[in-house]
């Protein structure tokens, strides 16, 4: 028997001798492995600190210190630690544990996450209440590189510097460009290389090592490394140090040994620290560390099929990119996620990475729209909820042509009630002025999208991550905006439908109508008036928050208009839902046949 059969909690933990924790730490990545790989999930971020979450949970004493993971999609091994190991097997999976920290899950779960660059923040709450009720304990947020590119990362930064709370931050810094994520320090460099003294001082040294025969060249090229990486740790050093923070490292973030010596020192600090800690992503497999992006979340093995969305945004992106018309695409730090790498390749120039800063990259496309360009921001629905108040006062307020690409709409399988698409539709529906679309299958899509290069106004085009069936249309989809009928009704009975999954519901349902909602917001009153006239029972089928949703609508729509028509609206309840499997959260929903039929027969 190993380690980590026998590591229950962290108590169990600190009962390993130092020179176990590497074994441990081997069997630990070998579980994540097989797990993710049978379960779906996140590989390569929760691979990358395995030696930094077991040093952390060797020095400090949880659940009464707090450590908290920003995102979190790199706790496994927190969970391995803190008592779920048994359960782990059962990742992603109802009756299971989740894929994040969750409070409702284990005492040692101090802050529920699933969303980027809110640790600081969070953990400037717990510091404060600590101090408000005396206590002692310690406060650990756990911070990438990435996340810190996100505007609360920088908001929290500054407020911790000014009030100076005991707090310990820890950078898990894997690599990624320091300068593109921490802005700043463009300004330190900029000031750095416009310094006269610097640029003599510069060419005169160029010159002496260029004239010493055979090896002043490589001499030189050798210096120009070394002053690099020393040029950035000052300068990286120098940032945090004068916002406040006490600045150590860089440490290996794999060796658990040093790690564990460093916090035990930290925690003796008065003040805020930051820990400054390299790791590589997908460290100890090896598709994973040459790819760690493409390996950041793998889906189960049942999940793999379908065609993908995003693999048709890319293809006609870069088609009008190639015709000459202005346009520009836009992520955030999702740039695989959205299906943007070819764009990316092929046009750099009109490529744009925001990084975790959804805010910005909404604002900044309306910028780019009122100056003539037609901005594309591909983002996944969850995420685009930090952005509705850009949507509402920078793009809608001026009627701006932004298009938005709102990937992952819907109900999302694996990553449970922080990633699901479901309120969308409620909140770009407030939005005045906003037209929102869902395509039944990939060749309507394509068609919303060559719509959407014309279209002078507030434009959302929201689809799920794949689909399956490719529908016969009765109606291209056109400027005209207008719904399509796929069935007359029968027996007065309709059904409508957005999105390819409800539609492929309703096929089944062969007593009843159905009618393809692809134009979501504003409703097709044309169309709604023809249902009307000819319907006694229309249920509506949506993925999404019924309250503010499209059924919601349909309802309001018909007690005016056509009063004697009963409506019936199935989507999902205003609560976070509890499935983790596309099934699970429709049977959630009453989104099944079984349930439409049942319905269907109690108003015959």
């Amino acid at each position: 028997m190993g380690y980590l059969e026998t590591i229950d909690s962290p108590d169990d933990l600190k009962k390993l001798k130092p020179a176990a924790l590497t074994t441990y730490a081997d069997e630990v990545r070998n579980r994540i492995i097989a797990t993710v790989e049978r379960r779906g999930g996140h590989l390569s971020s929760n691979l990358g600190t395995v030696e930094l979450t077991i040093a952390l949970h060797y020095v400090f004493d949880c659940p009464a210190d707090k450590i908290l993971f920003d995102v979190g999609h790199q706790a496994y091994t927190h969970k391995l630690i803190t008592g779920r190991r048994e359960a782990f097997d059962r990742l992603r999976e109802s009756g299971g544990i989740a894929g994040f920290p969750s409070r409702r899950e284990s005492a040692y779960d101090a802050f529920s996450v699933g969303h980027s660059s809110t640790a600081l923040s969070a953990g400037v709450g717990f510091a404060r209440a600590r101090d408000l009720n005396r206590g002692a304990h310690h406060v650990v947020t756990v911070v990438g590189d990435g996340a810190l590119t996100g505007g609360m990362s920088f908001e929290a930064l500054n407020d911790i510097g000014e009030r100076q709370e005991r707090i310990i931050v820890v950078l898990n810094d894997n690599k990624m460009s320091i300068s593109r994520n921490v802005g700043a320090l463009s300004k330190y460099l900029a000031r750095l290389r416009l310094s006269g003294k610097y640029m003599r001082l510069k060419r005169d040294v160029r010159r002496g090592l260029d004239s010493i025969p055979f090896v002043g060249r490589r001499l030189r090229r050798l210096l120009e490394k070394l002053k690099n990486k020393l040029k950035r740790f000052l300068l990286f050093n120098k940032y945090f140090e004068d916002l406040g923070f006490k600045y150590l490292g860089p440490f290996d973030g794999h060796d658990i040994a040093a790690l564990a010596d460093t916090f035990s020192r930290v925690k003796k600090e008065k003040g805020p620290v930051l820990v400054h800690v390299l790791t590589d992503k997908g460290r100890g497999h090896k598709r994973a560390e040459e790819d760690p992006a493409r390996f950041h979340g793998v889906s189960a093995p049942a999940a793999s099929g379908g065609e993908r969305y995003s693999a048709i945004l890319s293809e006609r992106l870069c088609a009008y990119a190639g015709e000459g018309r202005p346009i520009a695409a836009i992520t955030a730090a999702m740039c695989v996620g959205t299906g943007l790498e070819a764009f990316e390749k092929q046009y750099p120039d009109r490529y744009f990475d925001v990084g975790i800063a959804e805010e910005h990259a909404v604002t900044m496309a309306a910028g780019l729209a009122a100056a003539g360009v037609k901005p594309y921001f591909a983002v996944y629905s969850s995420f685009l909820q930090r952005g509705f108040d850009q949507i509402v006062h920078d793009v809608a307020l001026d009627a701006l042509p932004v298009v938005l690409a709102v990937e992952h709409a819907g109900a999302v399988e694996g990553d449970g009630p922080t990633h699901q698409g479901l309120l969308d539709i409620a909140f770009l529906s407030l939005a005045p002025g906003m037209t929102v679309l869902q395509p039944k299958d990939g060749a309507e899509f394509k068609a919303m999208l060559d719509f959407s290069l014309g279209f002078d106004a507030p434009l959302a085009i929201r689809y799920p991550k794949k689909f399956a069936t490719v529908f016969e249309s009765k109606t291209p989809f056109s400027d005209a905006l207008c719904w399509e009928t796929l069935r007359a009704a029968r027996a007065g009975v309709y059904l409508l439908a957005s999105g390819g999954r409800m539609l492929e519901l309703g096929l089944g349902i062969e007593e009843a109508g159905l009618v393809n909602v692809r134009v979501i917001h504003p409703l097709d009153g044309a169309a709604l008036d023809a249902v009307g006239r000819d319907a006694r029972l229309v249920i509506t089928l949506e993925e999404g928050v019924i309250r503010g949703g499209m059924g919601e609508a349909v309802k309001l729509y018909m007690l005016g208009a056509h009063p004697a028509v009963r409506v019936v609206n199935l989507g999902f309840e205003n609560r976070f839902t509890q499935g983790y499997t596309v099934a699970e959260l429709f049977a959630e929903a009453g989104l099944t046949r079984e349930n439409i039929r049942t319905i269907i027969r109690s108003y015959a």
